[in-house]
């Protein structure tokens, strides 16, 4: 492996590493140690989505007219490691939803700024992107799993020590990205400039051509389906715990571990990306993934930690796909369909749409229509009605995605468009 491909593994790695510290096992924390409110819990992760609505967008412009993009991504990283160092000091839920919206200002648009400087790298070494990125993002992967192990097994996932893991780690990261390869800022030009070229702003012409703004609604719609696994996944394995058969079991023990199943399977599957886009194409490959959220949720909404472990655990697995197969194809998807000089906007398109919008309609969504139909008179929740109601959902975006998202795959034209 070259010296290039080990240093953006270094990035990676710890670019996700800072956020499965404490994404999965927020909820313990907020419920279990502070005992705050399901309505508060569901407005601090809307600021994972109100951060994403501008700040990618806004620093994918700034890396594509006038920044590097390595030196943006060290110096939000520096300052989102700062904000998150404040959070066990913070004692109301209204004070903890202002901490972490700064906290995610910062945060959000690294993720696509990993891609940007990433991809950007690659190509100036003359390598292919789709074959020679998953390899690499995929020890992202194996950050978060690493991360979430970590929270788990000292006892951290539902203290402040999880805070204190991701800060550390965020500054680290920041430093380090000086390191980095340039990554100079492709969209200057000469001469003089209409008012949206200057500011980046006709990167959002990307929605008047039909099969992108397609690509990015639908994408925003499996935004929503990530968010429910990261708002209530790790909480509904920790409630078996309340009913006394399921108490003691392995699920509740270890419900972060069981969790991270999902993010070893992501490996795994970021690996086979290469195979499927350039053999199916991206709206086989998209659909793939919505079939898979469908099955995700049917699976979680009848599993138990005994006789239905099985069904927990395959969930875990198919998870893989499900978020790959968007996520990750999702960028580069964008990354084959602009502009060199747009490509840092693309990408924060890309993750306003999903982590934007998306978290805004999962995050907001779910919290109303679950105190609204899924409240037992004990004031606990139906998990199983819930999981199966999300799966209807899926499957009603599947169906949509199908009849409108019209793209037909050319695998030599995909293969050119990398060069």
């Amino acid at each position: 492996m070259n010296n290039l491909k080990i240093r953006l593994i270094v990035m990676n790695f710890l670019q996700f590493y800072v956020w499965g510290a404490w994404l999965i096992t927020l909820g313990n924390y907020w419920f279990g140690t502070k005992g705050w409110s399901g309505t508060d819990f569901g407005a601090v992760f809307l600021t994972l989505g109100i951060a994403s609505l501008y700040m990618p967008t806004i620093t994918g412009i700034i890396a594509d007219r006038w920044i590097n993009a390595e030196k943006l991504y060290g110096i939000l990283h520096l300052l989102g490691g700062a904000a998150v160092f404040t959070f066990p000091f913070i004692e109301s839920p209204e004070t903890f939803f202002w901490a972490m919206l700064l906290a995610m200002t910062f945060y959000m648009p690294t993720i696509a700024l990993t891609n940007t400087v990433g991809y950007n790298a690659l190509k100036n070494e003359g390598m292919d992107v789709i074959k020679d990125f998953p390899p690499i993002r995929v020890w992202g992967t194996v950050g978060f799993i690493i991360a979430m192990w970590v929270t788990n097994l000292t006892g951290a996932k539902a203290s402040e020590m999880m805070f204190y893991y991701s800060a550390i780690a965020s500054v680290i990261l920041g430093l380090y990205s000086f390191t980095l390869p340039k990554c100079k800022p492709k969209g200057k030009t000469e001469g003089k400039q209409t008012f949206a070229q200057m500011f980046g702003l006709d990167a959002f012409k990307l929605f008047a051509n039909y099969k992108m703004a397609v690509f990015f609604i639908f994408a925003m719609l499996l935004g929503a389906s990530l968010q429910l696994t990261n708002m209530y996944g790790d909480v509904f394995l920790d409630e078996f715990k309340f009913i006394p058969e399921y108490a003691d079991s392995l699920l509740v023990k270890y419900s972060t571990i069981f969790m991270s199943i999902s993010q070893i399977s992501e490996t795994l599957f970021i690996l086979t990306i290469p195979f499927f886009l350039k053999r199916f194409g991206i709206k086989k490959v998209m659909l793939m993934s919505m079939i898979a959220w469908v099955v995700r949720f049917g699976l979680f909404g009848y599993g138990d930690p005994y006789g239905g472990l099985w069904m927990i655990v395959l969930s875990m697995i198919v998870y893989g796909m499900a978020f790959d197969f968007f996520n990750i194809s999702g960028a580069l998807f964008v990354e084959t369909q602009v502009k060199p000089e747009l490509r840092a906007s693309g990408q924060g398109l890309f993750m306003m749409m999903t982590n934007g919008f998306g978290t805004i309609i999962g995050a907001y969504g779910s919290g109303v229509i679950i105190d609204k139909f899924f409240l037992l008179e004990n004031g606990s929740r139906d998990w199983p009605d819930i999981w199966i109601a999300f799966a209807l959902y899926s499957m009603v975006v599947t169906v949509l995605f199908a009849v409108l998202f019209k793209h037909k795959h050319d695998p030599k034209v995909a293969e050119q468009l990398q060069h």
